[in-house]
C-alpha cells in the first residue's frame, strides 16, 4: 500500500513538475505591436498604430536605466532578490487591505504584474494565486532584466498608449532613453494609476505621487540633491504629443510590408529631413502652374541603401493624390530609359560613341516619332541624341538593336512593371511607351554605377540596417564597364537647367544625368548619378493631369541638382583598365576610318565595336580641277581632273542637315555628258515604303489630303511626280506635293532632269 502511495505520490509531483514546467505558454504577450520605423541612429522616424489602435511599440529589449531606477523604487524594491513573489509584500498588503475594508494594496511584484498584464482576467483572489504561481515560474524562464523589458513595454500608461517607449514619445516628444529623471518618475507612477495623465483632472495627485517618487530616489541616493531639486521644478505633460512625420511614405511602405515591427531603416534622418525641405519649397513654386506632387529618392551607391525616401509631398494634406507613394507608382518613363539603349548598343557593338544616327522622318507602320522641338536635323552624333534626347534617332537605334532584345534587358535589370509582351510596346518603348516606378529607374541607375566601381549587383536596395544582405538578391550586371564608362561621359555634359544659378554651388561636380518627359506632359524625370549618390526625382500630379511646364529640365531637374547641392560632393569615376582599345576613327561619320575618310582621331573603344563598318559617307569622286563639275575621268582625256574625297549623306539625311550644318558641302553638280558612276540624289522623306496612311475627312467634308515630301542633293534640279503611271506635277528646289489619293495601294515614282528614278509603295486607310 505504502509502495502504491509512494508511486501515485511521485505521478503527481511529475505531473506537477511537468505543468509548471509548461505552465507557462511559448510567447507570453500575443497583443498586437505597433509598427515602429527608427532612422541608422535609433531616431524615431514614425509609427502607426497597432490593429488594435494602441500606441505599443515592439521591445527593444533594453530598459532605460532612469525609467529602470524609477519603477523598481516604486513598484518593487526588491525586485532583485525575490523569485518573483515577495512575502513580505502579500503580507503587507493583506494587513493594509484588512484594516482599510477594502482592496487598498495588491502587493504585486513586477513579475507578477507581467503575468496579470499577460492573461488580463479580473483580479480575484484565485487570480492572485495564479498569477503568484506564474511569476515563479517566469523568473526560472527569463533574466530580471528581461522581466523588466516585458514589464516596459507592456504597462499601460493612460489612453491608448502602451508601454514606456510609446509614452515618451507621446508625453514627451522624444525616445525613453533621453527621459530626465521627473519624467522617468512621472512614467513609472502611471501603470499603477494610469488615468492620472487625464488632461482636466488627477493632476494633483499625478504631481504628489511623482514628487514623492523622486524623494525616494533621492533619499535612496540613486540621485543628488540638487537634480532633486532640478526635477521638482519640470512641469507635467499638457497632453499627449503627435509622434515624428519624418519619411511618412516610407513609414506606410514598412507598415505593409513589416507590420507590427520595429524597424531600424537605412535612412539617415537628418538628411530626411533636409530633402522633404528642399522638396516642399520646390512643391510651393510649382504648385503655381498647377503642379502639386513632388518624389525623390537618394540611394548609397556604395553601400546599395537607401538614405531618404520621399514618395511624395504634403502627406497631412487632403488634396487628391497626396497619398499616393509616387515612388512605388508606375509612371509613363519619356526618355529616361535612352541611356540603357545606348549603353546596351555600345556594348553590342553596334555603335561607337559618336556614331551618326539618322535623324530624318520616319514612319514604322503607322508610327512617326517626332523630336521634343518638331524639328529634323538630318543626322547627329549617337552622344549627342542621348544629351539632346533626340526621339527620333532613338527609335531607328531600338529598331536596329531589337526591341525583343531591349524588352528582356529591362526586365533583368529589375523593372517589374513590363508586364505584357515585348510587341504590345514596341518602338514607343524608348519614348515612354511603358511605365516604371521612380525606384526602379534610380536602382537601374544606381546599379550602372556599381557596374563602373566594381562593386556587388543587387536586384534590391536595403532598406533596413538589420537586413542581411545574403538577403538581398544578387544579380548580374548587365553591362561592361567600358559601357558604362562612356555612358557616363556622355551624359554628364547633359545640359544644365537655366534656372539654377551653378556658379554658386559646389555640386558643379561631374554627374552623369539625364531627364524625361512623358508623353502629355504628365510626368517630369531627372535621374543623377556621381560615385557616392543615385538620386532620382520625378514631378507631376498622382492624378494624372498633364501640364505645359511639366518638362523634365524645368522641373525635375533644378530639384534634381538642389539635391546633390545639399549632400557632400565625390570624385569622378576613375576610367576602367583593359576595357578599351585604341581605334581611328572618323570625325565627321563617328564611324571607325573608312578608306577615304580624310579627318580622323584616335579614340579609345570597346573591343567589339571593330567589328562595325568602316565610315559608309565618305566616297572618292572624280572633279574638274576647280572642284565645279563631277566627271568621268575616261571623258576627259584632254582636260585635267581630280580625284578628292567627299563627305556624303544619304540626300534626306543631307537636305535637314545642311539647315543646321552650313559647313556641310553638297555634291558639285554633274557635268552634261560626261557624269560620274551614279550616285542616287534623291530620296523620299515622306512616305516611308508600305507607309500606311489614314486620311480623315476634313472640317468642310471634303476628303482628306496627305503630303509628299522629296530631298534631292541638287539645287535646282526639277522632279517629274508620277502616280500609279499617272503624272501628276513637276517641281523645283523644293520637292513637295499634296494629293488625296483613293483607299488601296499606290506607287509613287519621281524622276528628275538627269534621268534618275525612284518609286515607292503606299496604302491608304
Amino acid at each position: 500500500m505504502n509502495k502504491t502511495r509512494k508511486k501515485v505520490l511521485i505521478i503527481l509531483l511529475l505531473i506537477g513538475l511537468l505543468g509548471y514546467m509548461f505552465c507557462l505558454p511559448k510567447d507570453l504577450f500575443t497583443t498586437p505591436y505597433s509598427t515602429v520605423v527608427l532612422d541608422r541612429e535609433g531616431e524615431l522616424l514614425g509609427a502607426r498604430t497597432a490593429t488594435d489602435e494602441q500606441w505599443r511599440f515592439p521591445s527593444q529589449g533594453v530598459v532605460p536605466e532612469k525609467f529602470k531606477e524609477a519603477v523598481i523604487a516604486f513598484e518593487d524594491q526588491y525586485f532583485f532578490y525575490h523569485i518573483g513573489v515577495n512575502p513580505i509584500s502579500i503580507s503587507r498588503a493583506l494587513w493594509q487591505n484588512i484594516k482599510q475594508k477594502r482592496i487598498v494594496s495588491g502587493g504585486s511584484t513586477i513579475t507578477m504584474q507581467v503575468i496579470r498584464l499577460s492573461r488580463n482576467k479580473p483580479r480575484t483572489l484565485k487570480e492572485k494565486i495564479i498569477e503568484a504561481l506564474l511569476a515563479t515560474r517566469l523568473e526560472l524562464r527569463c533574466s530580471k532584466n528581461e522581466i523588466l523589458a516585458l514589464y516596459s513595454s507592456h504597462a499601460p500608461f493612460g489612453g491608448n498608449v502602451v508601454g514606456v517607449s510609446a509614452a515618451s514619445w507621446r508625453y514627451f516628444g522624444h525616445s525613453s532613453h533621453d527621459l530626465s529623471w521627473a519624467e522617468a518618475a512621472t512614467l513609472a507612477v502611471l501603470p499603477n494609476s494610469p488615468a492620472l495623465i487625464h488632461l482636466s483632472r488627477s493632476r494633483d495627485q499625478l504631481l504628489i505621487k511623482r514628487n514623492r517618487l523622486l524623494k525616494k530616489l533621492m533619499d535612496k541616493g540613486k540621485i543628488d540633491k540638487e537634480t532633486y531639486e532640478l526635477a521638482l521644478t519640470e512641469p507635467l505633460p499638457e497632453k499627449p504629443l503627435a509622434l515624428p512625420q519624418i519619411a511618412p511614405y516610407f513609414v506606410d511602405k514598412c507598415y505593409k510590408s513589416n507590420k507590427g515591427a520595429l524597424v531600424r531603416s537605412t535612412l539617415d534622418k537628418s538628411v530626411q529631413e533636409q530633402v522633404e525641405e528642399i522638396l516642399q519649397r520646390w512643391n510651393n513654386q510649382f504648385r503655381r502652374s498647377e503642379i502639386r506632387h513632388l518624389s525623390a529618392l537618394i540611394i548609397d551607391v556604395e553601400t546599395n541603401e537607401i538614405i531618404s525616401y520621399c514618395g511624395n509631398v504634403g502627406y497631412e494634406e487632403q488634396g487628391r493624390g497626396n497619398q499616393v507613394d509616387v515612388l512605388q507608382a508606375p509612371r509613363s518613363t519619356g526618355s529616361i530609359l535612352k541611356p540603357f539603349l545606348y549603353a546596351a548598343a555600345l556594348d553590342e557593338g553596334l555603335i561607337l560613341p559618336h556614331t551618326l544616327l539618322p535623324d530624318v522622318p520616319i514612319n514604322f507602320s503607322g508610327f512617326s516619332p517626332q523630336n521634343f522641338n518638331l524639328q529634323f536635323e538630318g543626322a547627329a552624333p549617337a552622344s549627342e541624341v542621348i544629351i539632346r534626347s533626340l526621339n527620333v534617332p532613338s527609335v531607328d537605334l531600338l529598331r536596329k538593336y531589337s526591341v525583343p532584345k531591349f524588352y528582356n534587358l529591362l526586365k533583368n535589370m529589375g523593372f517589374s512593371t513590363l508586364n505584357k509582351p515585348s510587341s504590345y510596346y514596341g518602338l514607343s518603348l524608348i519614348l515612354g511607351g511603358s511605365e516604371a516606378s521612380l525606384y526602379e529607374v534610380t536602382r537601374a541607375y544606381a546599379n550602372m554605377a556599381r557596374v563602373l566601381l566594381d562593386y556587388p549587383i543587387y536586384q534590391e536596395l536595403k532598406e533596413s540596417v538589420d537586413e542581411d544582405k545574403t538577403t538581398v538578391e544578387k544579380g548580374v550586371s548587365n553591362y561592361s564597364q567600358g559601357a558604362v564608362w562612356q555612358l557616363f561621359e556622355a551624359i554628364k555634359n547633359v545640359y544644365r537647367p537655366e534656372e539654377v544659378d551653378w556658379q554658386s554651388l559646389v555640386s558643379m561636380q561631374n554627374i552623369a544625368w539625364k531627364t524625361g518627359t512623358s508623353y502629355g506632359f504628365r510626368d517630369a524625370w531627372a535621374v543623377g548619378v556621381t560615385p557616392k549618390y543615385a538620386i532620382g526625382v520625378w514631378a507631376g500630379n498622382a492624378t494624372g493631369e498633364g501640364k505645359p511646364e511639366l518638362v523634365g529640365t524645368r522641373t525635375a531637374a533644378p530639384v534634381l541638382f538642389d539635391l546633390f547641392n545639399a549632400l557632400p560632393s565625390s570624385d569622378w569615376f576613375d576610367a576602367p583598365s583593359g576595357e578599351f582599345v585604341d581605334a581611328e576613327v572618323c570625325s565627321l561619320s563617328g564611324h571607325l576610318k573608312g578608306r577615304y575618310c580624310t579627318e580622323v582621331v584616335s579614340q579609345l573603344v570597346l573591343p567589339q565595336a571593330m567589328r562595325t563598318a568602316p565610315c559608309p559617307y565618305h566616297q572618292q569622286i572624280t572633279v574638274t580641277l576647280d572642284h565645279q563639275f563631277r566627271v568621268k575621268k575616261e571623258c576627259m582625256e584632254n582636260e585635267p581632273t581630280t580625284q578628292i574625297s567627299w563627305f556624303i549623306l544619304p540626300p534626306s539625311w543631307a537636305w535637314f542637315y545642311k539647315q543646321h550644318h552650313p559647313e556641310y558641302q553638297l555634291l558639285p553638280p554633274l557635268m552634261e555628258g560626261c557624269s560620274e558612276t551614279f550616285i542616287n540624289s534623291m530620296e523620299f522623306i515622306y512616305p516611308q515604303p508600305f507607309t500606311r496612311i489614314s486620311l480623315p475627312k476634313q472640317m468642310d467634308g471634303s476628303k482628306g489630303r496627305v503630303t509628299f515630301e522629296l530631298a534631292h542633293s541638287q539645287q535646282n534640279s526639277i522632279v517629274y511626280w508620277h502616280l500609279d503611271d499617272t503624272y501628276i506635277t513637276q517641281t523645283k528646289n523644293f520637292h513637295t506635293i499634296t494629293l488625296s489619293p483613293d483607299k488601296g495601294k499606290h506607287a509613287l515614282t519621281v524622276v528628275d532632269d538627269l534621268g534618275q528614278t525612284l518609286s515607292i509603295v503606299f496604302f491608304v486607310e
